[in-house]
């Protein structure tokens, strides 16, 4: 069994490929309308076994609501060169850093609420 894709329904479809393109370095593998008023994209970096995001902009889905409890993560090669891209576009953290012998890390919100760490392994 292969792990495909997590789904993240979203409010703005370009708001967000543009947040995970510019942060995650994430591309745009393909994006299609996906019946009325409802447009999908999959990110990735083209890996042939990667797992995708799945981003659904649905216009009949007025609230998106992301719980506090669930998060996706990213690997960085330095979690305070990203640290620094993410104050560079003023979006705030969520958590962190924090930083222990073995990592680091720290979250940041999407545009819709979803929080989204950068770790570090040293």
């Amino acid at each position: 069994m292969k792990f495909l894709w997590t789904t993240l329904y979203v409010k703005n479809l370009d708001e967000s490929v543009a947040f995970y393109s510019d942060l995650a370095g994430l591309k745009l593998q393909r994006r299609f309308p996906a019946g009325p008023g409802t447009e999908i994209a999959f990110m990735g970096n083209g890996a042939p076994d990667e797992t995708l995001v799945e981003l659904i902009c649905d216009s009949a889905k007025t609230d998106v609501a992301h719980s506090n409890d669930i998060s996706i993560g990213f690997a960085v090669d330095s979690a305070d060169a990203m640290l620094e891209t993410v104050k560079s576009k003023n979006i705030p953290l969520n958590s962190g850093p924090v930083e222990t012998p073995a990592m680091k890390f720290f979250t940041v919100k999407d545009p819709n609420g979803l929080s989204v760490q950068f770790f570090q392994e040293k």
